[in-house]
């Protein structure tokens, strides 16, 4: 129904600037979404004399997710929508052409902050459920969709899908394909990334620039430190086979993308530097023996600082102090628990009916992966779930100034994602 689609869509971009997640400064109220949600969808809950079972979960005051589900008579199986997400990234309206928080059509075009990610996807079931209730076609397994919060930014836990996953909330959804509606381009992405945020202190001594000599250079220490670590990662996680299957279009990668430095002036060399990253490593290696890895080759430079390259005939990583020797020294450490990648299961039923029902509705499927993370994923595979990835935003745009998502694109993913459930239905009874 698209005249009620952008109807609710313009009610959830007009929320959108209080669902911004960027702790401590903003911190989304969810439930502001929520409540234009179940202005449509309680009049068809159960309670009411509907189909829909309409489950609002809060673990946090203020900050809800939305669970529904359609279970029509005698269905046995199950298939289910999960991920889209009732934050989203902070906007700037100085830097858009549009206003972030007001919904704006140009033609074909929705723009505001959440059309992409992933307010679109959340109007999108929002309908389709509402659909259900109205024509309550008859089908052999229950469809549930489960909206989340707290997607954006997970530096405040047990708020959104890993409260909802260690409180049991999602446990039933293993008996069938779970989707995961939150990526872009209408088709299926099959392969995402391990995240793993790290830094790096290098701690040297503080001197006049123009007594080198006396001083250990942290930002000189602390780049040959990184440039060895990247050397040491590239070889052990090198391109993995199982990576030209999946389609990446990267291989494992750590880099930093931060640094600082102590305060001062041009004429000191500083006490201390630090250089922060991240490694996006490819759901073929485990993090845990990255990160182990990683940890040994730091330690082991520790151990032997002078075997750092030097800049110049008196930059020196230990220097004589008083008599004694001081040595420069370097701090490791990880800024999160690793976000799992996954490897969806290519060759499970979940899987052929995404790709079926791209073909039809867009021409071809053409199945990728990327080094973007996704929260929960790989958890959730390694708990028994079939988890198949798609979005219908817009990847260009993604976290982006004067994002938009196209409504022929929604409309395509009603299609698309209506023709899963009849083909897993039509699969279910045939057994």
């Amino acid at each position: 129904n698209t005249e009620r689609y952008v109807v609710l869509l313009t009610k959830l971009i007009g929320e959108s600037e209080h669902v911004q997640n960027n702790p401590p400064k903003l911190i989304p109220e969810e439930d502001r979404v929520i409540r234009h949600l179940l202005e449509l969808l309680q009049p068809h809950s159960i309670e009411n004399g509907g189909v829909l079972k309409v489950e609002h979960v809060v673990f946090v005051k203020g900050r809800g997710n939305l669970i529904l589900q359609y279970a029509p008579p005698g269905a046995t199986g199950s298939v289910a929508f999960v991920g889209s997400h009732l934050d989203v990234v902070p906007a700037n309206p100085v830097n858009w052409k549009v206003p972030p928080f007001t919904l704006t059509q140009d033609g074909d075009k929705l723009y505001g902050r959440g059309t992409t990610d992933c307010l679109g996807h959340v109007a999108l079931f929002t309908d389709m459920f509402v659909q259900f209730a109205e024509k309550k076609p008859a089908l052999n397994v229950k469809v549930t969709a489960v909206f989340i919060a707290s997607e954006e930014n997970d530096s405040i836990p047990g708020i959104g899908v890993d409260q909802l996953m260690k409180e049991g909330y999602l446990d039933e959804l293993k008996s069938g394909p779970v989707y995961w509606v939150d990526s872009a381009d209408s088709q299926p992405c099959i392969g995402t990334a391990s995240s793993i945020c790290w830094k790096l202190r290098a701690e040297g001594k503080l001197f006049h620039s123009g007594l080198p000599h006396k001083a250990i250079n942290p930002i000189e220490m602390g780049l040959e430190a990184l440039s060895a670590m990247q050397a040491h990662f590239y070889k052990e996680f090198a391109a993995h086979p199982r990576e030209a299957e999946y389609q990446f279009l990267t291989p494992s990668t750590m880099k930093p993308t931060q640094l600082g430095v102590a305060e001062g002036s041009l004429n000191q060399i500083p006490p201390w530097a630090e250089f922060s990253g991240d490694i996006r490593l490819t759901p073929f290696y485990e993090p845990a023996a990255c990160m182990a890895s990683v940890e040994a080759f730091v330690a082991g430079l520790n151990a032997n600082i002078t075997s750092l390259p030097s800049h110049g005939p008196v930059s020196k990583y230990e220097i004589d102090e008083n008599g004694q020797p001081r040595r420069g020294k370097l701090i490791f450490s990880w800024l999160n628990q690793p976000m799992s990648g996954i490897a969806c299961d290519i060759t499970s039923p979940g899987f052929f009916a995404l790709r079926d029902a791209i073909a039809t509705h867009k021409g071809e499927a053409k199945p990728y992966s990327i080094c973007g993370s996704l929260p929960l994923v790989g958890d959730m595979k390694a708990q028994g779930f079939d988890l198949q990835v798609v979005g219908f935003g817009i990847s260009s745009v993604y976290h982006g100034d004067d994002e938009y998502v196209l409504l022929s694109d929604i409309q395509a993913a009603m299609k698309i994602m209506y023709q899963v459930v009849e083909q897993l239905s039509a699969a279910h009874e045939a057994k």
